[in-house]
């Protein structure tokens, strides 16, 4: 530095000869460990020693059989000149194949022949080239290094057209040629492979580090500082086995060299999966490859050790989506098979909802009407608990309406009772007094309710003492509405209180349970815009509350309209299950309405024959389905599409069908098992619409 210190005071006071410049910058050369650390002040000495206004070192890249390529490795520019001269050009090969002056001094270059003049004297892209850039005069000669043309350096003025001097021209080729040997030196194997070495080193995103054969750390990168929290001079000297080897693997070992050989499982040569200890003792699994190293008289041991954490929780992240995978697969596929069982348990229920209540209407006396009464009651729960199973393993959308939360509590009761009856577990309930609405799915919120008493349950099962559940519903002042569920049971362990929703977390056996009921219950809620909580039982126990938001409708029974007459005669019954049929035909009689029954469908003439008031037609059905039939007999009569009802026992299902019917075209709606007041229900809604469009 002090050479181009001297170099740049001897310009300002006066300008030396280009040989003393060239003279200097030669010994600079030969002094620097890499030429590139100092090529930036070598080309300003030059330039202002030559007079010029830009020097350039240029890269050239040859390509066998198609001249070459020309890169700018370095140059500098004088700043009087820096807002009028363009930055140096690269010279692609393309450019090169089509301009023939380019094509010669490629070929000149690499015979080692000068190029200088002015720019007017230049045509093709040189000319516009050097234009651009303001430049006046050139002079350039080729770098080789190696036996081999590596680059050419220039000097250009930019202000004034001038011919270069025998002296420039000698001194700028003995600039090139130091050049060129301190490249060839910065070049050798040597430099190198250690440049590559370090840069491996410095760049590694494994950590890696280098013990001798007593077990001391000689290299540390910086990879391995962020993972074990030692900085490179903290941990260089100490023994590998006083640090990063797990406290409770040292015993029986004298230093880290030892253990990394050592009895047993020798870990040099392998590579294996192991944990290591980082500066705060926090154990971390790795990834350990090692191997032996000679140098002269030395053995030493080089270690590249990768993180396994974060590849740990991608794989325990990848076995939970697997697990949630598994887990929806089998809930779709119990939404399937409940489908499928509900059809066929909906059909028999039917019958004996309506025969029942037939018997309950002619009944001789008053002990055979208690009878068919209690017969239809059961039957009529049978239809409740199907429903209930199918709302909660069906996926289908939040649908919020006015609903009752007391009967919905009941359903989830009825679905659950069985199970804590066997397991011995009483069940006390406290109502909210008279009906307590609130805006929710009914479906979503039984299922709440109904994963709150199986946990319990399943938290009671092996309980001794008082095993109860106790259920509530309540209004509060401000209008919000809710429910608990609280058993007898252990209760939560208070470490995992605020853990008990997550997906997939469980404190239950293997094969019990699958630690999603209570993330989807929250889930449920909060689409509700509620709020679900947990809350401890003294002395102990479990209380989960659910609170949703009110809905404007205060406590008081649910209106429901007085029977009247529909008006409707004559209808058509399309099913192929004749006791349904037949029982829904007995309960329209009832009412006042004659039934034709069409097992087997025909065509929409046939069931239209006599000009029917109202159509009822089963969902599922061998040949075609309700939906079918319904679209059929609308496209050739409009008007029935509001006197069609279709008769279903898994509504939910039916939904997707449903809603791929336009607005002004759905059907209305039956489900089975159906009561006398379900059908006299149906009839109203046909009545009303018809009498609405008139």
């Amino acid at each position: 530095m002090a050479l181009l210190t001297a170099s740049r005071t001897d310009i300002q006071s006066g300008t030396p000869s280009p040989t003393v410049v060239a003279g200097q910058i030669v010994r600079r050369l030969r002094q620097a460990q890499d030429w590139q650390i100092e090529i930036d002040h070598i080309l300003e000495v030059f330039a202002r020693g030559f007079g010029g206004h830009r020097t350039i070192l240029f890269r050239l890249r040859d390509v066998p059989g198609q001249g070459f390529a020309q890169s700018i490795a370095a140059y500098w520019v004088d700043p009087a000149v820096d807002e009028i001269a363009a930055a140096p050009t690269t010279i692609n090969q393309t450019i090169v194949d089509s301009d023939p002056l380019l094509g010669r001094l490629a070929e000149e270059g690499r015979q080692g022949k000068i190029f200088a003049g002015h720019t007017r004297d230049l045509s093709g892209f040189l000319r516009s080239d050097f234009e651009n850039q303001h430049i006046k005069s050139f002079l350039s000669v080729s770098v080789s290094a190696h036996g081999h043309l590596w680059g050419t350096l220039a000097v250009n003025d930019c202000v004034v057209e001038r011919n270069w001097t025998d002296d420039e021209i000698a001194a700028l080729e003995i600039i090139a040629a130091a050049l060129g040997d301190a490249i060839e030196r910065s070049l050798s194997e040597y430099h190198v492979s250690e440049i590559i070495r370090r840069t491996m080193l410095q760049s590694s995103l494994d950590a890696i580090m280098v013990v001798d054969e007593t077990g001391s750390i000689i290299e540390f990168n910086p990879a391995a500082e962020k993972m074990y929290g030692w900085t490179r001079d903290q941990i260089l000297g100490k023994d590998l086995l006083d640090t990063v080897i797990p406290s409770y693997y040292r015993k029986g070992f004298n230093n880290g060299a030892e253990y990394m050989v050592g009895r047993g499982a020798p870990m040099v040569g392998q590579r294996m999966e192991t944990v290591t200890q980082n500066a705060a003792g926090e154990i971390i699994p790795i990834e350990l490859t090692a191997n032996e190293m000679r140098l002269a008289d030395r053995r030493l041991i080089f270690g590249s050790i990768r993180d396994l954490r974060e590849k740990h929780r991608a794989e325990e992240e990848i076995n939970r989506q697997r697990e949630k995978l598994h887990q929806n697969e089998k809930m779709a596929a119990m939404g399937s098979l409940l489908a499928g069982v509900s059809h066929e348990l909906n059909n028999p229920l039917a019958v004996v909802v309506a025969q029942s209540t037939l018997l309950h209407e002619f009944a001789p006396d008053a002990q055979t009407k208690i009878r068919a009464e209690k017969v239809r009651a059961a039957a009529e729960r049978c239809g409740r608990i199907v429903k209930s199973f199918l709302g909660m393993v069906r996926l289908h959308p939040t649908s919020r309406s006015e609903t009752d939360l007391n009967q919905v509590i009941r359903a989830a009761l009825e679905v659950t009772a069985y199970g804590a009856r066997s397991s011995g577990i009483s069940i006390d309930t406290d109502f909210a007094p008279g009906s307590l609405m609130v805006l929710a799915d009914a479906d979503h919120m039984t299922q709440v309710a109904a994963n709150f008493l199986v946990n319990s349950q399943h938290a009671l099962a092996g309980a001794s003492g008082e095993r109860t559940i106790r259920v509530k519903t309540f209004r509060n002042d401000d209008g919000t509405a809710g429910f608990q569920v609280e058993d007898s049971g252990p209760g939560i362990a208070e470490n995992i209180r605020d853990r008990v929703f997550e997906s997939y977390f469980t404190t239950k056996p293997v094969g019990v349970g699958t630690g999603i009921g209570l993330s989807i219950s929250k889930s449920i809620v909060d689409r509700h815009n509620g709020k679900v909580w947990f809350e401890p039982v003294a002395p102990t126990g479990a209380r989960f509350i659910v609170e949703l938001p009110p809905t404007g409708i205060g406590e008081g029974a649910v209106l429901e309209a007085a029977p009247k007459s529909s008006g409707l005669r004559h209808a058509v019954i399309i099913d192929d299950e004749p006791d349904v049929a037949g029982s829904l035909a007995d309960i329209l009689e009832l009412m006042g309405v004659k039934s034709r029954i069409v097992s087997t469908w025909d065509s929409v003439a046939e069931a239209l024959a006599g000009r029917p008031d109202i159509i009822f037609s089963d969902l599922r059905m061998p040949d075609r389905s309700g939906i079918t039939i319904f679209r059929e007999i609308v496209a050739q009569e409009p008007e029935m599409a509001q006197r069609f009802v279709l008769v279903t026992g898994d509504l939910i299902g039916a939904k997707a069908e449903l809603e791929q019917l336009p607005p002004n075209l759905k059907p209305h709606i039956l489900e089975k098992p159906f009561s006398t007041f379900d059908v006299r229900s149906a009839l109203s809604a046909v009545s009303d619409q018809v009498a609405e469009n008139g």
